[in-house]
């Protein structure tokens, strides 16, 4: 049989155009942009390496036996001072950084959006395919549109990691609303409360547990960018395992990778406490 194919559609020639044409007439926005995203970071990092290591690491240790326990602040507590013993710790306070950054712009986002899907059915069916497809295109097809709007450095490492994790933000926002009982809601609408009221004093609080495990999925698809975001030159530890790959350089891969573990298990043990805070404070108040 003759071979068949259908006609060439360039989709990623008129997707290259657009980019362009976007950074070409644009190019105040993404400065602004590029401004706002690398102060409050660079800032932070400044914050973060102004107290020795082992007083960061004190205060982490109290934070998580607040949070969590005693024996779970003891381990936290000498994993911090295992990576300031490795001479990971100016690496991993800018991956914090970077990492707190980018989780707070993409909550800014996928909060509001998910309660605006929450309350709309056409705006659910309308961010649903394009969270799809934001959840399933590879992490390093953000890099290329991120460096063309940013170059190279930490702000387009910021932006391809807030993108790429902002998805179960929006869809467990919206989730936790829509399980929030109907009753509960009607009858804050018999005594006589404004959407606004209702939103913001029964169905989020209502709500927070679900929002709260939206939140621990951010972080820790924010942290798997990490790596990725290396390849741009957003430094920190995932820059580390990038030169470690470059150079075939074990140990560092290794340091560098345990750097990234340890923020990764005190970041999700702690929203994972603070989530399972708010469910209490919910069962407690429905009783």
């Amino acid at each position: 049989m003759p071979d068949f194919h259908m006609p060439r559609i360039p989709v990623g020639n008129h997707v290259e155009a657009l980019i362009q044409w976007l950074r070409d007439n644009a190019s105040p926005a993404w400065d602004a942009v590029r401004w706002l995203l690398r102060g409050p970071t660079e800032g932070l990092e400044d914050i973060l390496l102004y107290l020795p290591a082992p007083i960061m690491a004190l205060i982490v240790a109290l934070i998580a036996w607040r949070l969590r326990s005693w024996q779970f602040a003891v381990f936290i507590g000498v994993a911090f001072l295992m990576v300031d013993a490795m001479a990971m710790w100016r690496h991993a306070m800018s991956t914090l950084a970077l990492i707190t950054v980018a989780t707070f712009c993409s909550l800014s986002i996928a909060i509001p959006l998910g309660v605006l899907a929450a309350r709309s059915y056409a705006v659910s069916m309308a961010v649903r395919p394009v969270l799809d497809f934001m959840q399933t295109l590879p992490a390093f097809v953000y890099l290329i549109p991120a460096i063309f709007f940013f170059r190279i450095g930490i702000v387009p490492g910021i932006v391809a990691t807030l993108i790429f994790s902002i998805p179960p933000g929006i869809r467990l926002t919206e989730l936790g609303i829509r399980q929030v009982d109907a009753e509960v809601v009607e009858a804050a609408e018999a005594f006589g409360a404004t959407k606004n009221q209702i939103l913001f004093r029964v169905q989020l609080p209502l709500a927070l547990a679900t929002i709260m495990a939206g939140v621990n999925q951010v972080i820790m698809l924010a942290l798997s960018m990490v790596v990725v975001a290396g390849f741009v030159g957003s430094g920190g530890l995932g820059g580390e395992v990038i030169r470690a790959i470059s150079t075939l350089n074990m140990s560092l891969a290794v340091e560098a990778g345990l750097g990234v573990v340890v923020i990764a298990i005190f970041l999700d043990r702690m929203t994972e406490a603070l989530g399972q805070r708010a469910d209490r404070s919910r069962g407690s108040a429905s009783t």
